[in-house]
């Protein structure tokens, strides 16, 4: 894998006009209640792609890291702290930094994203952009990517799986979770009345303080399973973006 931020631009140019794929975690900055820090959502999104880099090897699709956009759509943190983005704002964002690896000569790009409030955004920028230029777009959030060993897990916030995750990828950032208990009426935007529908209800993070799940309960082998197969499942969508991309674009290897 090649680190764009750590390479000569000849390099990243050039890894691009012979068909590499440029993956771009995309983050946030919000409140994970009282034992996780702001920056969980980008840490876990660089920690997954990482990891999923490493099982392809040399034996797959060459990859350019781009540091990690580091900053989401997270209106609905604020109530506690958050540096957010409008919804508008973040699809410019992402549409800039698309044309600008497409100007620089990568005509394959995967966005992983590691925020909840992001996954519609990001989904929508790779099809708004291939809509006006020759290029194959990707965009998922790393806990939906589905593996044959590892199904697609909800998250949740700030409970049980980011912060078993966190254990495994910055132990020294977690500080002891405080007690939890399930609220009499749970959030609606964690568990909505009928499967494939979106509920959103005002003040409900608020109501919750931001957390979905119990904590307590986590650790680091669990994050390491957690970690291990959410790479899995990244890993095999990577080289299957490539299988489905690379001939249509002229970079069959």
């Amino acid at each position: 894998m090649i680190r764009l931020d750590r390479h000569p631009w000849r390099e990243v140019r050039a890894a691009g006009e012979r068909g590499a794929i440029a993956v771009l975690p995309v983050g946030s900055q919000e409140q994970h209640s009282e034992h996780l820090p702001m920056g969980t959502d980008t840490m876990l999104a660089e920690a997954v792609v990482d990891a999923a880099s490493d099982l392809i090897g040399d034996d797959g699709p060459e990859l350019v890291r781009l540091p990690a956009l580091p900053y989401g759509h997270s209106p609905h943190h604020l109530f506690a702290a958050a540096v957010s983005l409008s919804a508008t704002t973040l699809l410019a964002v992402l549409d800039d930094a698309l044309d600008s690896l497409v100007r620089s000569g990568f005509r394959r790009v995967l966005l992983v994203n590691g925020h909840g409030g992001n996954d519609e955004v990001v989904r929508l920028a790779v099809k708004t952009y291939a809509e006006r230029a020759d290029v194959a777009l990707g965009a998922c959030s790393y806990w939906t990517i589905a593996g044959p060993e590892d199904p697609p897990q909800a998250p949740g916030h700030a409970g049980w799986f980011e912060t078993s995750l966190l254990l495994a990828v910055h132990p020294d950032l977690v500080r002891p979770a405080g007690p939890w208990r399930e609220p009499e009426a749970p959030p609606l935007f964690h568990r909505p009345p009928a499967p494939g529908l979106t509920v959103a209800r005002h003040g409900e993070w608020a109501r919750v303080g931001g957390v979905t799940d119990d904590a307590g309960t986590a650790d680091p082998e669990a994050g390491e399973r957690l970690l291990a197969g959410r790479a899995r499942a990244l890993a095999a969508a990577i080289r299957a973006f490539d299988s489905a991309t690379a001939t249509s674009h002229g970079h069959q290897r």
